[in-house]
């Protein structure tokens, strides 16, 4: 598997944030979302290959329950089963970041779940070169219902940049089953706290009125946006 980084940290978002945490990024995506925070994992993927062994390892010097398996785009990697094989017989806590775009069955804690919606669309990076792919792959209601079907717990977390954006999330949400108020996290977009700042007012409004889960960036606050957060 390809990893850009590993390393012990704050959770910053969702349900788990706060709680101590490994987090395993694995470089590489099949989405280039305009605004994305980790291009060194997507836009210009970095890393070296290592065996899920080597993995394991690094994780457990941490001496930490939880691991959150990121990205880029976790599940796009081959050697995402047996790596999460090895974590839960280590008796881990296992959190999978997703943008929701591929399904495969694993034995995950929770499901956090970043559809994205069309303000991810790289209309102007690289002169949109990436912007049909993108379209094409961005939302699959379908690969979404079935995490929600199958995960023992899951989150359905949308990065917000303006209230218009809402709108979006409420229509993809009614193409939805079974889905709770409390299990959908509204996230301000930025990497910044003046940026996240500039959001939060209107957007924890919002999740006033609709129940949604107004969801912080602890990380961004805690040590601003760099790697190994």
């Amino acid at each position: 598997m390809r990893i850009a980084e590993l390393f012990h940290s704050i959770q910053g978002e969702g349900k788990l944030s706060g709680v101590p945490s490994v987090f395993v990024r694995a470089s590489g995506c099949n989405l280039r979302c305009t605004w994305c925070d980790t291009p060194y994992a997507s836009w210009e993927p970095e890393g070296d290959d290592w065996p899920i062994e080597r993995i394991a390892r690094e994780v457990e010097q941490y001496r930490c329950k939880h691991v959150v398996l990121t990205g880029g785009e976790p599940l796009i990697m081959p050697d995402i089963e047996p790596l999460c094989d090895l974590l839960k017989k280590a008796d881990h806590h296992i959190t999978i970041e997703t943008a929701a775009t591929i399904y495969k069955p694993l034995p995950a804690d929770l499901i956090s779940m970043s559809p994205k919606l069309s303000n991810s669309t790289p209309h102007t990076r690289q002169a949109g070169r990436f912007v049909e792919m993108h379209e094409r792959q961005r939302l699959r209601i379908d690969v979404i219902q079935q995490f929600i079907d199958s995960a023992g717990d899951y989150q359905l977390k949308f990065v917000v940049s303006d209230a218009h954006d809402v709108d979006e999330i409420e229509s993809i949400l009614k193409q939805l089953s079974r889905v709770v108020p409390a299990d959908v996290l509204l996230m301000p977009e930025g990497t910044t706290p003046a940026a996240l700042q500039a959001r939060a007012h209107w957007l924890s409004e919002i999740c006033k009125q609709t129940g949604f889960r107004y969801c912080p960036r602890l990380h961004v606050e805690l040590y601003g946006n760099k790697r190994g957060t």
